[in-house]
């Protein structure tokens, strides 16, 4: 089966689920200048945030990177992760299961 949805119609801040009940997660975030998401973890998950537009801080363990539209980043979802934007921001993040191999 396909699904096609466009980003741009996905209402929910900061977060709008893309594929509600589907693996992998993926998720739109949506943040004004200045929001955040609180510290948290995806335990069990790897994770790919691409930033489509803005700029944002972003912390990872004991690490902040800055990202510019058009970055992404791939990491471990056993660390603690907190987006802060730093301009009006849009991100789509993907949280895929850990494989075992």
């Amino acid at each position: 089966m396909t699904t096609v949805h466009n980003l741009n119609e996905l209402d929910g801040q900061p977060h709008a689920n893309v594929f509600p009940d589907a693996e992998p997660k993926t998720i739109k975030l949506t943040l004004d200048a200045g929001g955040e998401v609180p510290s948290h973890s995806h335990p069990d998950r790897e994770i790919v945030f691409y930033l489509i537009e803005g700029t944002i801080e972003l912390e990872l363990g004991d690490e902040t990177r800055e990202l510019s539209a058009r970055d992404i980043v791939r990491f471990d979802g056993d660390q603690e992760i907190a987006p802060h934007a730093v301009e009006e921001s849009t991100a789509l993040i993907v949280l895929a299961s850990r494989s075992d191999e």
